[in-house]
């Protein structure tokens, strides 16, 4: 891990303001969304970007019921099911 040298407060509703520099380099827009993790005693902020909830795959996704589903888990269910798709 790298340390940036830029250090920030956290304010009273927990909120901690990403340097402008950061975000331009990371590509993170406003209202774009973030993951958290935590490692032991580290706090990592990740950019989220939404994956398969079967494989993890960000390949090919599509939008079910507000989930992402990749074209490959789809074909492989229709295939555990039974189904026979033509491509």
């Amino acid at each position: 891990m790298k340390s940036t040298g830029i250090v920030r407060k956290v304010d009273e509703l927990g909120r901690v303001v990403l340097p402008i520099e950061l975000r331009r380099n990371l590509n993170i827009e406003v209202k774009d969304s973030l993951e958290i993790f935590v490692d032991d005693d580290k706090i990592i902020l990740k950019k989220y970007e939404p994956a398969d909830i079967f494989t993890g795959s960000m390949d090919n996704l599509i939008d079910y019921n507000g989930k992402k589903v990749s074209v490959e888990s789809i074909l492989e269910m229709a295939k555990i099911a039974g189904l026979h798709i033509s491509q």
